[in-house]
């Protein structure tokens, strides 16, 4: 082997030396030898661009030879370009990229052909640098202009227009420079190679962009919108993948917000077609795009979702998905986990909202089996699918009772959240132990009793927001009527600093939970005397801290929350009364112009003054003396009935 390789590098330098000529028709006839040589040849190629071939070739094309020479030596880096990805990237390295798209603006229009050609094939490969097509202000717009040019530079500028459309600022540029119109006329082609990355190129554009979304919505071509192109792709008559990607484009002008959810076309075509490309029949890249583009059309529509789980057995279909057998191959072990993946993916969105098809989902035969073994796969892919799929059904009370209660899935979910290999993964599994957590939870006991505190105060000293968040949710829903041990044990774990760093949190979110977990912590008079008895300086102090903060009415209300609460215990009233500051406050709040903050701050003194518990009656007097009966009498006056109630009830303790 060794001895070919050299005998080949050696007859690759001699082709290479060829291209040295002056003469224009011997230069025409090596770089054609040269062109046979490669083309279908990967191991040639690497040989003649190793003897330095595409810097030969390079300075052919600078020095502006003939047509004919500079067509060839185009070809022949276009057939560079198609090796592997090595070859790829020497040639990035080599700066041919550059050079080819300067080519675009030559008068030759095969040499144009061939630039584009080879620039399709580069922008569309795995390590394409597509943000060079934006770096020039000028290439967008005279791509545009060459597309009505011929059927190549038709095929070869839609797709590269759809590859290296990936961002936001590509879209808008796209946009700008009039791609919207411009590409309308394509679609009337009889030819699937240029309408089909034509199609592509309207999803890029339009996906999760508003604007660029409602210009493609409202666009139109000899009377007929483009809408209706779209839609008239979605017969069947079509190749499935023009239907799919059809389907595809309105999906995203629909989530855009373009099309509404009700619209005919939506209900009536894009979802049918997308049910239909799930079924049996389709190869499995079909099932698996048509399964993805439906999970994302329905995913916060609960019309849509209740229409998709009735649509042609949608569940049993994606139920196969999950029992599909691949062969002993490497790409078809790939395409069971992609067909995992998308069944788990339609799940989730079916079962967001309705608990009539999360129902419907769970009673799939095996179904949890499979989401138990596959938050437990290899692949993190299989496993985010899988936890967005339990995370969609944990929202259903009656499952928490049921179906989870036979299923101990919160065993490989503490499993993931410990190993933290993704923030994402990490991030939805935290959401589903929370629901796992709420009070009517089975599943709460024995997740308490497997280091859940820990496992969660962890999570609130994460960077990531919804770490933080969820963290604190989780702590948030374990207090919730729960024993004092269980309390003191989330109080110690994690520590009055950590709880300061939350309540000063820049996410109103944190903070609101946080103020959440205090009030469920300070629940149950015994508890409530038992936490002050420990806690009274950090927590009072927390309190006078949030409400005299910039906070909105929600946060304060939540804290005014926690002050009744703690005026509901024995002795823990004490802490208020004698604190003159947060007397002064309560003052306050029941002054301000603002129903919910007063009504908050009533419920605290009529806690305060209730005269059935001890030491009412001095509590009374106190309370006199700051004028808060004087207020309470002002507030008769509230057109809120809430108000005008708690407020009654409160002077009615101060006048027994």
């Amino acid at each position: 082997m060794y001895e070919i390789m050299i005998m080949d590098t050696g007859l690759g330098q001699l082709y290479v030396d060829s291209l040295n000529v002056s003469g224009t028709q011997q230069l025409l006839h090596n770089l054609k030898q040269m062109k046979n040589i490669v083309i279908g040849s990967n191991r040639q190629k690497a040989n003649l661009m190793l003897c330095g071939a595409v810097p030969r070739l390079l300075r052919i094309i600078r020095s502006d030879k003939s047509p004919a020479v500079l067509i060839e030596s185009a070809i022949i880096l276009g057939s560079f370009a198609k090796g592997s990805e090595v070859t790829r990237r020497k040639l990035l390295e080599d700066g041919v990229l550059s050079v080819m798209m300067q080519g675009l603006a030559h008068s030759e229009l095969k040499f144009v052909e061939a630039c584009l050609r080879f620039l399709r094939t580069m922008l569309t490969s795995s390590s394409a640098p597509i943000e060079i097509l934006h770096q020039d202000n000028t290439i967008i717009p005279h791509m545009i202009k060459l597309l009505p040019q011929s059927k190549c530079t038709q095929e070869c500028i839609t797709s590269i227009l759809a590859t290296c459309c990936k961002s936001p600022e590509s879209q808008d540029m796209l946009c700008r420079h009039g791609t919207v119109t411009a590409l309308i006329p394509l679609l009337c082609v009889n030819d699937d190679r240029i309408r089909l990355p034509t199609l592509r190129c309207y999803a890029a554009m339009a996906y999760q962009n508003k604007n660029v979304s409602a210009t493609i919505a409202s666009a139109v071509h000899n009377g007929e919108s483009l809408l209706q192109f779209f839609c008239g792709l979605l017969n069947r008559n079509y190749s499935v993948a023009m239907q799919l990607t059809a389907a595809r484009c309105l999906t995203y002008l629909c989530r855009a917000g373009a099309v509404t959810t009700d619209d005919p076309i939506v209900q009536f075509r894009v979802l049918p077609t997308l049910v239909r490309m799930c079924k049996k029949d389709r190869t499995v890249e079909e099932k698996v795009e048509g399964a993805e583009t439906l999970a994302y059309l329905i995913e916060e529509d609960l019309d849509l979702q209740s229409v998709a789980s009735i649509t042609d057995h949608l569940i049993l279909t994606l139920a196969a998905f999950l029992r599909y057998i691949p062969e002993s191959t490497n790409k078809n072990e790939d395409l069971s986990t992609e067909m995992k993946q998308a069944a788990f993916k339609v799940f989730a969105s079916l079962g967001a909202n309705e608990e009539d098809i999360r129902k419907k989902i769970i009673d799939t035969e095996s179904l949890m089996d499979q989401i138990e073994k596959c938050l437990s796969d290899p692949n993190l892919k299989v496993q985010l699918s899988a936890v967005r799929c339990l995370h969609s059904l944990s929202r259903s009370v009656q499952q928490l009772r049921t179906s989870f209660q036979d299923h101990a899935v919160w065993k490989p979910l503490m499993k993931l959240l410990r190993l933290g290999q993704s923030e994402e993964l990490m991030t939805i599994a935290s959401s589903t132990l929370c629901n796992l957590l709420l009070e009517f939870s089975p599943s709460k006991e024995p997740i308490v009793d497997a280091g859940a505190v820990d496992l969660l105060c962890k999570l609130t000293s994460s960077q990531s927001t919804p770490l933080r968040l969820n963290g604190i949710w989780g702590l948030m829903n374990m207090a919730f009527q729960s024993e004092q041990k269980i309390k003191n044990s989330i109080l110690t774990a994690l520590g009055t600093d950590q709880l300061f760093d939350l309540l000063t949190d820049s996410n109103v979110d944190i903070l609101m939970k946080t103020l959440g977990l205090l009030r469920n912590l300070l629940s149950t008079k015994q508890h409530i005397d038992s936490i002050m008895l420990s806690h009274s300086k950090q927590i009072m102090t927390a309190v006078i801290m949030i409400l005299e903060g910039d906070h909105p009415p929600d946060v304060k209300e939540q804290t005014l929350c926690i002050l009744a609460n703690i005026a509901d215990g024995h002795s823990a009233k004490d802490y208020i009364m004698s604190n003159e500051d947060i007397l002064k406050k309560l003052t306050y709040y029941m002054r301000i112009e603002h129903v919910k903050l007063q009504i908050a701050a009533v419920y605290c003194i009529n806690n305060l003054v209730w005269t059935e518990e001890d030491g009412a009656i001095e509590r009374q007097a106190k309370l006199k003396e700051f004028g808060i009966q004087k207020h309470l009498q002002t507030l008769l006056d509230s057109s809120d009935t809430v108000l005008f109630d708690k407020v009654k009830t409160a002077l009615q303790q101060f006048s027994s």
